[in-house]
């Protein structure tokens, strides 16, 4: 085997020695991690396998020319002193950059763990307050704006509190011996306002309607009419005007910060007023028995604001004069069905309890928390040297076998003719951007080519089709390096 002329371009690697005389010491530092031991460069004399050739290129990732004792002969390698066999093909050299799973479970155990508590916090949470949240002015909900306290106070004073939804419903439960409150009377349609003032003028009890504006005003209590808001939060009943007995024993109450009222109805009581016009109004039904009390505010039936001034005492006699409360909340779902009509099946958000909303957006908040702690910070580039030195025509065999194992023929010969066609546009004067047209590079490369020295068909070549096999590649990428020494030499 002929041995390869050395390479003037690259260094003249170190004289390996015949294996008899001494060998000669290299004056390049031990590698990290490599060498004697002794911190000193490592001899590296050693006789080169018979029948081949030395290359000084620079090294491949994964070999070793000497440095690490694993060359063959060599203090550390195989069959050396205290150093074990390394297997064919491993280099001691390499080091995997890539996570392990241990590394893997100890980087993101605490984020796990952190998400697990957040949701067993957040599902304890819903499931423990879903149950005592319904909303304002609900006698179950214990909250602030609810009015809980006032239902188990008329409990205690044998008033039965009856929670219902529906305004046929409502309107079927009020009778003589019942207070029908209705808790937002703007909020009913047309056909709930018929129903809730059909049980006013047939029931003979009290009708309760809790702050009640235009919308409500001209069906529900068509004698009275809203005199816009009143300017102070606690009001004195305004005796001797107000001869309403409830008021005269509660004394000043919260029943501000909402409506007043007016009317011309005769026996009509107003009470509470501010500037000259009652927040608490009483109406005679045309039902011997009844009445009808607008409540301009329902700030003293809440939880909140119960144990101030006289607003309980006002809030047991307006609804627990009557034996049964029947406490009206209007829903979406009544609100959107007709009288006599069964109402729509509510959807799946509907039946979701109101605390799982809450521990719906928790969750949102928590993982877009999370996603900004854990998110990859992005800084400007910074270049990083080369692990290893690559020559451009190893990259160059190493893309080519890898088009090779994939038989991609197509992206070859591809990317052999548009590197041509890049190469020969400067040549014939075809700018850079019409470098592929075939209507404007075709004709400049051939008015630049001689009879003999033009190819039977330039189009097919530079613009063809994916050749058939490998030998017909081998025949293009020859053909192209022809058209280009001929363009260039003419």
């Amino acid at each position: 085997m002929t041995p390869t002329p050395p390479d003037p371009t690259r260094p003249t690697p170190p004289d390996p020695g015949n294996g008899t005389g001494p060998a000669q010491d290299t004056t390049t530092p031990a590698l990290s991690g490599t060498g004697n031991g002794t911190g000193h460069p490592r001899n590296t004399a050693m006789p080169a396998p018979s029948g081949t050739t030395t290359d000084a290129g620079p090294a491949r990732p994964g070999t070793d020319h000497g440095t690490d004792g694993t060359h063959p002969g060599g203090p550390g390698g195989p069959g050396g002193p205290g150093h074990p066999t390394t297997p064919p093909g491993q280099g001691t050299g390499t080091t995997s950059t890539a996570l392990t799973r241990a590394q893997l479970w100890t980087r993101a155990r605490g984020f796990l763990l952190a998400v697990a508590v957040l949701l067993t916090a957040a599902v304890a949470l819903a499931g423990l307050q879903a149950g005592d949240h319904h909303g304002r002015l609900d006698p179950r909900s214990a909250d602030p704006d609810g009015s809980r306290a006032l239902a188990q106070l008329l409990k205690e004073r044998g008033v039965t509190t009856r929670v219902v939804t529906n305004a046929q419903e409502a309107a079927a439960a009020a009778g003589p011996g019942t207070t029908l409150l209705v808790a937002d009377p703007d909020l009913l349609g047309e056909p709930q306002r018929r129903a809730i003032r059909s049980a006013i003028d047939l029931s003979g009890g009290r009708t309760v309607l809790v702050a009640p504006g235009s919308p409500a005003l001209p069906e529900l209590a068509p004698a009275a009419h809203a005199k816009g808001f009143a300017h102070q939060r606690d009001l004195d009943p305004g005796t001797p005007a107000c001869t309403l007995p409830a008021a005269g024993t509660a004394g000043r109450a919260g029943t501000g910060d909402g409506l007043r009222y007016t009317t011309d109805l005769p026996g009509a009581t107003g009470c509470y007023p501010s500037g000259g016009h009652p927040t608490l109004l009483v109406l005679p039904s045309t039902t011997k028995g009844g009445d009808t009390v607008l409540l301009g505010s329902e700030t003293f039936l809440l939880n909140k604001r119960l144990a101030d001034e006289g607003n309980a005492s006002l809030a047991l006699q307006l609804l627990g004069s009557r034996p049964e409360l029947v406490w009206y909340l209007p829903t979406p779902a009544d609100m959107s069905a007709d009288p006599g009509t069964d109402a729509q099946d509510p959807s799946l958000l509907d039946l979701v309890p109101a605390g799982w909303t809450w521990a719906l957006l928790q969750l949102f908040v928590a993982a877009a928390l999370a996603a900004l702690w854990r998110a990859r910070r992005l800084g400007p580039l910074v270049t990083e040297d080369l692990p290893v030195a690559i020559r451009a025509s190893e990259a160059t065999e190493g893309h080519a076998r890898l088009y090779r194992r994939a038989d991609a023929r197509d992206r070859a010969a591809t990317v052999l003719r548009a590197a041509a066609r890049e190469r020969l546009a400067p040549l014939v004067g075809v700018p850079a951007p019409q470098a592929h047209d075939p209507a404007a590079l075709v004709p400049a490369v051939s008015a630049r080519l001689t009879a003999g020295g033009r190819p039977s068909d330039l189009a097919a070549l530079l613009f063809g089709t994916t050749p058939a096999d490998d030998a017909a590649l081998v025949a293009l990428a020859d053909h192209l390096d022809a058209l280009e020494r001929e363009v260039r030499s003419s």
